[in-house]
């Protein structure tokens, strides 16, 4: 694989949801040893650190979107250090806290040319403010980034949508909210749930994820540890049972690193406080590393 300048960008946000704790995910990561465990397979790593985000407890909870006006503003910040990464075609890796940190790093890398996304989660965070049950944000950055929702979200890094549907593959869905699965179901996004990983298997979703976005050169995954099941990845912001074994995890990184194409990525929903001697941060720097060339053989 060629060998990459990859940057580490923090942001332990947890405003776009309402339990504690996944604002620690970045400090968990890099205790896994994320740094160590890239550089060794010849990259070149760069950490600069994190992102600065307000106390949520200095943010009144509004109506519709809670927190709306600080979300925007760390995503603001997350863009403007993205588009630096992609100006300096650095492979940009940000360690979430919540989802929602995906507006501003997806609206970042979209801007120069077409991009495709993969997005490997439990949820399909396809609600908008009226859809939603909790008004947590963390539950709309996809369909922020096509263009709806709140506007303030919509209009991070500039105006209007930054994906088409087309442009965006979900995959280990399982738990919608009533409103999100209509919106989602005709949204044109396609959506590999877990019932298509179990009937397929992982090479063929994986495969077939890759090929929807063929016309793209650039693809960005969003990987959201929620998507793996408890078992094996137990501190997330939100479980869910039925998830995505180890090996499905280890092999569509594997698959999607082999297209070439990946450019950035997302890692997000690591909760230590719900965690297990950080098992689940460690994970997600074993995933990682198989998305950038860790290989059996």
């Amino acid at each position: 694989m060629h060998k990459k300048n990859i940057r580490i960008i923090g942001v332990p946000m947890d405003l776009g949801q309402s339990r504690r704790g996944v604002d620690m995910g970045p400090s968990a990561a890099r205790y896994a040893g994320l740094q160590a465990r890239l550089a060794r397979l010849g990259h070149t790593i760069h950490d600069e650190g994190n992102i600065p985000v307000p106390n949520p407890e200095e943010d009144v909870a509004q109506s519709g979107a809670r927190r709306l006006k600080t979300v925007t503003a760390v995503c603001q910040n997350i863009y403007d250090i993205a588009r630096k990464c992609v100006l300096a075609d650095e492979f940009a890796i940000f360690l979430g806290g919540d989802h929602s940190i995906s507006i501003g790093s997806i609206a970042a890398q979209s801007q120069d040319e077409p991009l495709g996304v993969i997005w490997i989660d439990a949820h399909g965070d396809f609600n908008t403010p009226e859809s939603s049950p909790t008004g947590n944000i963390h539950g709309m950055p996809v369909a922020a980034l096509i263009g709806e929702g709140p506007e303030p979200l919509v209009n991070v890094g500039k105006s209007g949508a930054k994906l088409k549907p087309r442009q965006i593959v979900q995959i280990g869905i399982r738990d919608l909210d009533e409103m999100e699965r209509v919106r989602l179901a005709r949204s044109g996004i396609s959506v590999f749930t877990m019932r298509h990983v179990d009937e397929m298997g992982m090479a063929s979703v994986a495969r077939q994820a890759i090929d929807r976005l063929r016309h793209f050169p650039r693809i960005h995954i969003s990987l959201d540890m929620d998507s793996l099941d408890p078992d094996e990845a137990p501190g997330v912001g939100t479980a869910v049972p039925g998830g995505l074994s180890y090996r499905e995890a280890h092999l569509l990184m594997e698959i999607l690193g082999d297209s070439g194409r990946v450019q950035s990525m997302d890692i997000v929903e690591i909760n230590p406080i719900l965690d297990t001697m950080n098992r689940t941060a460690e994970l997600a720097v074993e995933l990682v590393a198989s998305l950038l060339g860790q290989r059996i053989l």
